[in-house]
């Protein structure tokens, strides 16, 4: 027998399940509660055995599961939250066909508590006399299902209608998820206490969940005062308590403090009305909000701007006569230096200027300015108008708050002969700079003049980052400094001056190239070649990159043996070929291709190990009863790739009960060569009952053994098919006869449908359900026949010693509808592998038997390899649909079969002897009568 076959795939669950139904057919829905765990498993079949792998469209299975997935056939997911909710994927492949794909939607059910908010609408009417007073109360609860909403008033149940001074509705708008009490014209008996009950109508086990508002006349929304001044300026260290008190609400709001509405810095102390932040820092400083709420109207809310004194980045620039075109220094021309500074508050920053440590005063040569409108807040200027030689000198800023608390900021400009404009080079040797991956670069510019500028470095040619991450990086000696260089940072980098720190003037530039050498990058890095002795095969590695790559060198190797060497000019890769393999060729070939960077290596491990079995898990029921306290198991496999390497001469087999420790082995010897996709079997005997056993199967060639696989066996007796899958329990037509047995659900209505016939629900009873059935509709006549045949099923072998032992017994059931007034014949034969084209009949029934679901019973005594075969035979006309449901195979003899005058059981000739007789009595009974 050949087996390979494309997966099949189906889910089942094993969790706290509320409940699982069909939506629209197509897709199965899972309700779970929230915090329950769930566990969905997923069923394959196919061989060789498919890979299985879950995953989903949104949410998450666990914390990361859209960057992951689950590839092992359970699912868990312990106190699910309702984010993790949404639709499953199983995915089974296994290389044939296409993969097997099942879905199913989890819904998570959970229910919050609700609360309460009240608002009130007040307004008079212009030129009379009353005043209006209308009170909403608006209920909402977050859940799953939708909630529903009921109100009460003391102990009284309030509805639409019940009241002519209360209406309750539902903003259009909200979509269900909230309820509104309207109290019009407040009256003193709507002073009460109210209670709002959410329910989702106890799915899932969920409980109702209320909630309780007490409505007074002093009922008010809050009111708060923040007893501190806005901004609060403080300096850094400084300890600052904000203190807001709650002037009025009823009920007594509840008070919160955020910052940038956002949480508080982590060492703040909240003590009741008053917050207290020690030793602050500029990191502190933000928007502090005061919120009070109770519920009633808009919560309250002040707030204050906190400022935290600082002063950073102090910088200047120098700029010549903007009126001459050379950017030099000289007497009797204009000069300006700028200063700059960030200040916290911006009003508080006074500046001062210094000559020689001396202070220097605003004059008509020596002009000081505080703000200038052409550059950024924050900067003082100093024109020296008409330079002199006595001008020459230190000048400093010195930038301060005016309310002190921090350190000052001094800049010292230096103005002399020798101050000149900036000027870029790049070292010869510099560029281009060559260097190997894992290296440390120092990509160099030098800078000359007075004074030295900041320089910045940057990617030339690409919109790139640098490095470290930033578009520009400083540099304050002209170096940019790369630890561990890699391919990616090759390039062309740009250093040019900044203004600042030096001279406001044209920037200047420099260019330099980075070459970055790395070894070849090759494929197959590593790979495995499974080979039998005296065969060719061929070895080839690829260059994937390289620099330099205009030659390359390449060595091959066995272990430490060279092979053969040789240079790639134009190609980019080179093969090794073997013509016949011997067992000193067996090892690890490596391949080096070289270039002044260092080497790449493709390994190849040749091997004549054979490749691991498969075991084929697609035979239901595959064991059998053999005696009251064992049982056996039919071990069917196939074998991988089975001529890539020597002939499989026979398999090791270990099998030990699981959770113990010792292992029990055999071999099993193979006398001829193995095809690819033959089954292979092999009875294990002696298994006792209930245990399961770890099987461990192993090939052996001349070469030695092969790769081991791993299945457990555990002891199940029974059978069951619902038809709920599209793969029907691997059940199939028999395409020998007229036509083929349907598989419907209640709930949908085939364009065939005829009345007076056939079943209204499954046999539980539920419309979502599945069964098979023939449809006797035209263009079916008197007498066509359709054959479901059911999988095969194993028995216990053949005592090899040739005792005589007793043939196992099974229950087969299953429950038939067979209603309508043209109800034809439903036979069940016995087939056996040892009586080809012979099927014994063991159970026949024929006309209508009532619009209900009944159960037949009927022990098989089968000697080999077996299956059912189910047989619809079409009565008189269209009013004539059979069906089945819920199919049984159990190991042991029937239990209370269920009694029924007009069923005739066929087991045995036996039994149908008994039954002509008494069918002979009851005949001349009556002849007596008559």
């Amino acid at each position: 027998i050949i087996i390979m076959t494309p997966p099949n795939v189906r889910i089942i669950h094993s969790g706290h399940a509320c409940n699982i139904e069909e939506e629209r057919y197509t897709e199965r829905v899972y309700t779970i509660r929230e915090g329950e765990t769930l566990e969905l498993t997923c069923l394959v079949s196919g061989h060789p055995r498919p890979q299985i792998r879950w995953t989903k469209t949104a949410g998450s299975a666990t914390d990361r599961f859209q960057d992951s997935s689950v590839f092992n056939e359970t699912l868990r997911i312990t106190r699910i939250q309702r984010h993790q909710g949404g639709r499953y994927y199983c995915k089974a492949e296994n290389g044939l066909g296409t993969p097997a794909i099942r879905s199913i939607r989890v819904d998570v059910y959970y229910l919050d508590d609700p609360i309460v908010t009240v608002h009130q609408s007040i307004g008079e009417a212009k030129e009379q006399f009353y005043y209006e007073r209308t009170v909403f109360l608006r209920c909402a609860a977050n859940s799953n299902p939708p909630v529903r909403y009921s109100w009460r008033r003391g102990r009284e149940f309030l509805s639409q209608g019940s009241d002519k001074g209360v209406e309750i509705y539902e903003p259009f708008f909200t979509q269900g998820e909230t309820k509104i009490l309207k109290l019009k014209n407040l009256r003193p008996q709507d002073y009460a206490n109210y209670t709002c009950t959410a329910s989702v109508r106890n799915v899932c086990g969920i409980p109702d969940k209320s909630v309780l508002f007490r409505l007074t006349n002093k009922t008010a929304s809050p009111t708060i005062k923040l007893l501190v001044e806005d901004p609060i300026v403080a300096n850094p260290g400084q300890t600052v308590v904000l203190v807001c008190i709650i002037s009025g609400g009823e009920p007594t709001p509840t008070l919160t403090w955020v910052r940038n509405n956002e949480e508080l810095p982590k060492k703040s102390n909240l003590n009741s009305e008053t917050l207290t932040i020690p030793a602050i820092s500029t990191e502190d400083a933000g928007v502090y909000s005061c919120v009070a709420s109770n519920n009633v109207g808009n919560p309250a809310k002040k707030s204050t701007n906190i400022v935290v004194r600082a002063l950073k980045k102090g910088r200047f620039w120098i700029t010549p006569d903007p009126y001459h075109n050379d950017d030099n220094i000289q007497i009797g021309r204009e000069v300006k230096i700028s200063c700059q500074v960030e200040a916290t508050p911006p009003e508080e920053l006074m500046f001062s200027w210094l000559k020689n440590g001396r202070p220097l005063r605003s004059s008509e040569r020596m002009v000081i300015t505080q703000t200038d409108p052409d550059v950024a807040p924050g900067t003082t200027n100093l024109d020296i108008i008409d330079l002199k030689f006595t001008d020459f000198g230190t000048y400093t800023c010195v930038a301060s708050l005016k309310n002190g608390g921090i350190p000052e900021i001094s800049i010292d400009v230096n103005i002399s002969s020798t101050t000149v404009p900036p000027n870029l080079t790049v070292p010869q040797e510099k560029s281009p700079l060559l260097s190997q991956e894992g290296d440390t670069v120092e990509l160099q510019c030098l800078v000359s003049g007075k004074p030295k500028p900041i320089i910045l470095w940057s990617r030339a040619n690409k919109e790139v980052p640098m490095p470290d991450g930033n578009m520009q990086t400083e540099s304050y000696d002209g170096v940019l400094r790369i630890v561990n260089v890699s391919r990616e940072m090759a390039g062309t980098y740009r250093c040019q001056t900044s203004q600042y720190n030096g001279f406001n003037v044209k920037p200047r530039e420099a260019i330099m190239e980075l070459i970055v050498l790395y070894p070849p990058a090759v494929e197959p890095v590593y790979t495995e070649i499974r080979q039998g002795l005296g065969r060719p095969f061929s070895l080839s590695c690829r260059v994937l990159r390289a620099h330099p790559s205009k030659v390359l060198d390449y060595e091959w190797k066995l272990g430490t043996r060279l092979l053969t060497v040789g240079q790639l000019h134009t190609r980019d890769e080179t093969e090794y070929h073997v013509r016949a393999l011997n067992r000193e060729g067996y090892g690890a070939y490596t391949c080096d291709i070289k270039n002044e960077a260092g080497a790449g290596r493709c390994t190849f491990l040749v091997t004549g190990k054979a490749y691991a079995p498969e075991f084929y898990y697609d035979t239901y029921s595959a064991l059998w009863q053999n005696k009251p306290r064992v049982y056996g198991f039919k071990l069917q496999w196939t074998q991988m790739n089975p001529n890539s390497v020597d002939r499989i001469m026979a398999y090791r087999l270990g099998i030990k009960q699981t959770g113990h420790q010792r292992w029990w082995e055999q071999e099993i010897p193979i006398e001829d060569n193995i095809q690819k996709g033959e089954l292979l079997t092999y009875n294990l005997t002696e298994l006792i009952k209930p245990e399961a056993y770890q099987v461990r199967l192993t090939p052996i060639t001349r070469f030695g053994e092969g790769d081991s696989t791993e299945r457990i066996i555990r002891y199940c007796g029974k059978f069951h098919c619902g038809f709920d899958e599209d793969t029907i329990c691997m059940f199939i037509q028999d395409k020998t006869e007229e036509f083929d047995w349907t598989r419907h659900s209640a709930a949908t209505r085939d364009t065939k449908y005829t009345p007076n016939t056939g079943p209204s629900s499954d046999r539980t009873g539920s419309k979502q359900g599945f069964y098979m059935y023939t449809e006797t509709s035209r263009p079916r006549l008197e007498g066509d026949k359709a054959r479901l045949l059911t999988p095969s099923f194993n028995i216990a072998p053949k005592n090899p010693y040739g005792n005589v032992a007793t043939n196992p017994t099974y229950c087969f059931s299953f429950y038939y509808h067979m209603y309508g007034k043209h109800i034809g014949t439903l036979n069940v034969y016995l087939r056996q592998k040892s009586q080809t084209g012979q099927d014994t009949s063991v159970w026949t029934l024929s006309g209508n038997q009532g619009d209900r679901w009944r159960q037949a019973r009927v022990n098989i005594n089968p000697t080999s390899y077996f299956q059912m075969v189910l047989e619809g035979i079409r009565g008189s006309g269209i009013e004539g649909d059979i069906a089945i449901d819920d199919v049984t195979i159990e190991e042991g003899e029937c239990r209370d079969p269920p009694p029924s005058s007009n069923i005739r059981s066929l087991a045995s000739p036996a039994a149908v002897h008994i039954w002509q007789l008494w069918l002979t009595l009851l005949l001349v009974l009556v002849g007596l009568r008559r």
